[in-house]
C-alpha cells in the first residue's frame, strides 16, 4: 500500500516586540529602489502593516538563542517602522507581526531574501488604473487618493483618463495588444465609438503611432488656439454647450474644440452684434466676413481721415508715461544692457505708449454715408473693423446742364442756381446695410481623383492659376524693392508699346498701373510672408504720402530724393505684375496661347533679375496647397525629387489622403517645388546637385552609409526593419 505523501508545515507567525528586532547581514537588498523609507512609513502609519517580516532567532556563540531576532526579509519595512519608532509615533516594545523561521531550517536567510524579491509580480498598469478609478467611485477624490500613494493630484487624473478608455481596448490592451503609449493617445476623445472605430481602422495598419491615433480622434475638431476660438473664448463656447477635448498626457496647446459648426455659429454672432455696434457710426454698408481675401479691396477708393485727438486726461497719462520712460532710459544710459526688470518695464512703457497714440480715425460724415466697412478676424483672433471704403457705384457723380438740357432751367422744376455739381447716388439709403460674405468658397477647389492609373498628368488648371498667384505675389515683393529692375521692366514695356503697337500684348506688367485682382488663390495667400511684406510696405508710404490734395502730393513727390523716388516707382509698378496663368479662349476673346506664353516667359526673366527663390518667400507643400490636389503619382514624384525613391516607395501603398499627410511631413523644410514655381535657369544649371528652392533631383547613387544622414524616415516606418533591408529599400 503506497505511504501517503507528507503534508507541508507553514513557518509559524508571532508578534515579536519592536526593540527584538534587528537588521540580518543576509537581506540582499543594497540599493534604494521604489517607494522611499518615509513615504512606506507613512503608509504604514495610515493604514498599518500589510505585510509581516521574516525572522530568525539570533544565536550565540555556543548555537543558544539570544532572544533577538534577525530580519532577511522585510528590511525595508523594519526600516520604516524604526523610523516611526524615533518620530515617537511607535512605541520601542510595539508588537511586529512576524514569520518565524526555525533555526534548525535547511533554506539559507539569503535563499529567503532573495525569493522575497524576485517573487513578486508588479501590479500590471491597467489594474492600478482600475483600483484607482474603484476608489474615486467609492467617495475618495483625487487629491485623497494622491495623497494616499504619493503621488501628483495630475498622475490621478490621468490614470483616471486611463481607466475611461472603452472597455473593448482596455482588454486589448491587456493582452499586450496596444502600447501605452498608443492607450494614452485614445483619451483624447471620450466617445467610445469613435474610439472603437479609429482602433479597427489603425489596428492591421502599419501606422498605429499615437500621433496619427490623436489626429484621427480630434480630425473633426477645431484648435483652441484657432483664431475662432480665441475670438469667440473658451468659456463663452462651453457655456454654450461645447466640449473641449483634452490630452492630459502631452501639450495640447488649450485642446479642441468638438463642435466646429457651434463654434462657427459663436463666431457669426459675435461679428454681427461688432457690426451692429459699427453701424452706428453712419456708414452705407457693413461687409461680416470671418475671412477676407487677400485684395478684398480691390477697386475700392479708401478715405482718408483724420487722427481723434487725444482727450486731457489721455495726454497727461501720455506725458506721464514719457517722462518715465526717459528717466528709465537716462538713469540706466552708461551700462551695456538693461537689467531685466528695467527692460520688462521699458516694453510696457511702450506698449502703453502706443495704445494711446494709435488713435481711431475721423472721417467727414458726407463721405462715411457713401462708404462702408470690412469686419473680420485678424491673424490673433482679434476683432479687425476696416473702415472708409467707397464702392465705384457709391462714389458721387457729377451732374452737368449737358446732362439735362434745357430743361433744368424750366420753371417748376425745383431747380436753382445753388444746386450742387456733386449728388449722391439715388440708391443711398440711410439705414447701414449689413451683409456677411462668409468662407471662401470652397466648391471650385479641385480635388484630383484618388483613382488614378499612376501616370504622370498636367497639374489641374486651378492649381496652376493658384499656384502662379504664389508666384506673381512674390515677384510683386521682389520687384517693390528692386528699383533698378523696376525701372528697366517699365522701360521694357514702354518700348514694346512703342515701337511693336501691334504685338505688344500679353506684357507681364500691366503698366497703367492696373492692380491685377488674383481670382484663383489658396486661402492661405493672404497670410504668406510676402502679402505681409507687401502690405506693411504699401502701409508706410500710405502713412507719408499725402493723398488728400493732388497740389500737396505733387510737391511731395517732387521734394522726394532719387532713391526714395525709385523706391516709390518700384512699389507701386509691382501692384501691375501679372505673371498669372489664364485659361486660354481659342476663339480669340480674352488671352490668347501665344499671349499667355509670352506673360510666363516675360515673369521668368523677371524672376531671374529679382533672384527669385519661392522657399525664402514662404510657399512649401502641404496637403491642403498641393499635395490632396494633385494625384498620387504627383505625390510621389514629389517625395522621390526630395527624399530619394527608397522613401517614395514607403509611401505607395497608402491611400490619398494618409499619402498626403505623411509627404507634407517629409516634405517639410525639404526646398521642394512643383515645376510651375522653379526657375528655369537655377535647375538647369547643374541636374545632378540638388539646387537650393528649386527641387531639382539628384541622379547620383546613394550608398547604403548615406541612406540614414540622407533620407528622414519617421519610426512608425522603420520599426521592425533589420538595417540592412531598410538600407537597401531606401538605395533602390
Amino acid at each position: 500500500m503506497a505511504q501517503a505523501a507528507q503534508k507541508i508545515t507553514l513557518s509559524s507567525s508571532q508578534d515579536i516586540p519592536f526593540d527584538k528586532l534587528v537588521l540580518s547581514q543576509s537581506n540582499v537588498r543594497r540599493i534604494k529602489a521604489g517607494v522611499s523609507v518615509e513615504e512606506l512609513a507613512e503608509d504604514i502609519a495610515r493604514r498599518g502593516l500589510l505585510q509581516g517580516l521574516s525572522v530568525r532567532p539570533v544565536l550565540d556563540a555556543d548555537g543558544v538563542e539570544t532572544g533577538k531576532f534577525e530580519i532577511p526579509a522585510g528590511g525595508r519595512r523594519f526600516q520604516a517602522l524604526a523610523l516611526l519608532v524615533k518620530q515617537k509615533r511607535l512605541a520601542k516594545t510595539a508588537p511586529v507581526p512576524c514569520v518565524l523561521r526555525d533555526v534548525t531550517s535547511d533554506i539559507l536567510a539569503e535563499d529567503d531574501s532573495l525569493a522575497e524579491n524576485m517573487q513578486r509580480v508588479a501590479l500590471h498598469p491597467l489594474d492600478q488604473f482600475r483600483a484607482f478609478a474603484a476608489l474615486r467611485d467609492k467617495g475618495q477624490g483625487e487629491e485623497a487618493i494622491a495623497a494616499a500613494f504619493f503621488v501628483t493630484p495630475q498622475i490621478v487624473k490621468q490614470r483616471l483618463k486611463l481607466a475611461s478608455v472603452a472597455p473593448a481596448l482596455l482588454e486589448v490592451y491587456a493582452e499586450d495588444g496596444m502600447t501605452l503609449e498608443q492607450l494614452m493617445a485614445f483619451t483624447v476623445n471620450p466617445d467610445h465609438g469613435r474610439q472603437a472605430q479609429v482602433w479597427d481602422v489603425v489596428k492591421n495598419s502599419w501606422n498605429k503611432e499615437p500621433y496619427s491615433i490623436r489626429r484621427m480622434l480630434t480630425e473633426t475638431s477645431v484648435r483652441a488656439s484657432d483664431r475662432r476660438a480665441v475670438f469667440v473664448g473658451l468659456d463663452v463656447y462651453e457655456a454654450a454647450g461645447g466640449v473641449v477635448l483634452r490630452d492630459l498626457f502631452q501639450g495640447d496647446d488649450g485642446g479642441w474644440l468638438e463642435d466646429p459648426a457651434l463654434l462657427d455659429r459663436l463666431v457669426a454672432d459675435k461679428l454681427q452684434a461688432e457690426a451692429q455696434a459699427i453701424a452706428g457710426e453712419g456708414w452705407k454698408w457693413i461687409e461680416v466676413s470671418t475671412d477676407l481675401p487677400y485684395g478684398y479691396s480691390h477697386g475700392l477708393r479708401r478715405l482718408v481721415g483724420d487722427p481723434s485727438p487725444l482727450s486731457a486726461d489721455e495726454a497727461a497719462e501720455h506725458a506721464k508715461l514719457l517722462a518715465e520712460y526717459r528717466a528709465l532710459e537716462e538713469e540706466y544710459s552708461g551700462q551695456d544692457e538693461y537689467p531685466e526688470e528695467i527692460d520688462t518695464r521699458l516694453g510696457e512703457l511702450e506698449a502703453a505708449m502706443e495704445a494711446l497714440e494709435q488713435r481711431p480715425l475721423i472721417f467727414d460724415a458726407a463721405e462715411v454715408g457713401r462708404a462702408g466697412v470690412f469686419v473680420t478676424l485678424d491673424r490673433d483672433g482679434n476683432l479687425a473693423a476696416h473702415r472708409g471704403y467707397v464702392r465705384p457705384e457709391d462714389e458721387p457723380r457729377e451732374e452737368t446742364v449737358a446732362n439735362f438740357g434745357e430743361e433744368l432751367g424750366v420753371e417748376g422744376q425745383g431747380v436753382d442756381g445753388s444746386v450742387s455739381a456733386y449728388q449722391l447716388p439715388s440708391g443711398t439709403s440711410a439705414a447701414t446695410v449689413i451683409t456677411s460674405g462668409g468662407q471662401p468658397a470652397s466648391s471650385g477647389i479641385c480635388i484630383a481623383d484618388d483613382e488614378d492609373d499612376g501616370a504622370l498628368k498636367p497639374l489641374p488648371e486651378r492649381l496652376v492659376m493658384e499656384l502662379t498667384a504664389h508666384r506673381t505675389l512674390a515677384l510683386r515683393e521682389a520687384i517693390g524693392r528692386s528699383p533698378d529692375v523696376a525701372l528697366t521692366l517699365l522701360l521694357m514695356k514702354l518700348v514694346n508699346d512703342t515701337f511693336r503697337s501691334s504685338g505688344a500684348s500679353g506684357s507681364c506688367l500691366e503698366a497703367s498701373v492696373r492692380t491685377v485682382y488674383m481670382s484663383a488663390q489658396a486661402p492661405d495667400l493672404k497670410d504668406s510672408p510676402v502679402a505681409k511684406a507687401v502690405d506693411d510696405r504699401h502701409a508706410a508710404w500710405e502713412a507719408d504720402l499725402p493723398l488728400g490734395d493732388d497740389a500737396v502730393l505733387w510737391d511731395y513727390l517732387s521734394a522726394l530724393d532719387q532713391a526714395s523716388r525709385l523706391a516709390l516707382l518700384a512699389h507701386c509698378l509691382s501692384f501691375g505684375l501679372n505673371a498669372l496663368h489664364e485659361k486660354v479662349n481659342p476663339y480669340g476673346a480674352g488671352m490668347s496661347a501665344s499671349g499667355l506664353a509670352r506673360r510666363m516667359a516675360q515673369s521668368e526673366i523677371v524672376a531671374q533679375a529679382v533672384d527669385l527663390d519661392m522657399v525664402a518667400a514662404g510657399w512649401e507643400p502641404t496637403a491642403d496647397n498641393y499635395l490632396n490636389r494633385v494625384p498620387k503619382a504627383r505625390i510621389l514624384e514629389a517625395v522621390r525629387e526630395a527624399k530619394g525613391e527608397g522613401t517614395a516607395q514607403l509611401l505607395d501603398h497608402l491611400k490619398k489622403g494618409e499619402m498626403a499627410t505623411e509627404a507634407e511631413r517629409l516634405l517639410k523644410g525639404s526646398g521642394w517645388l512643383p515645376e510651375v514655381l522653379r526657375r528655369s535657369d537655377l535647375a538647369a544649371l547643374d541636374s545632378v546637385t540638388i539646387v537650393e528652392g528649386q527641387g531639382a533631383l539628384s541622379e547620383e547613387p546613394v550608398s547604403a552609409a548615406d541612406i540614414d544622414a540622407e533620407i528622414d524616415l519617421p519610426a512608425f516606418l522603420m520599426a521592425d526593419l533589420p538595417v540592412e533591408s531598410t538600407a537597401m529599400m531606401a538605395a533602390e
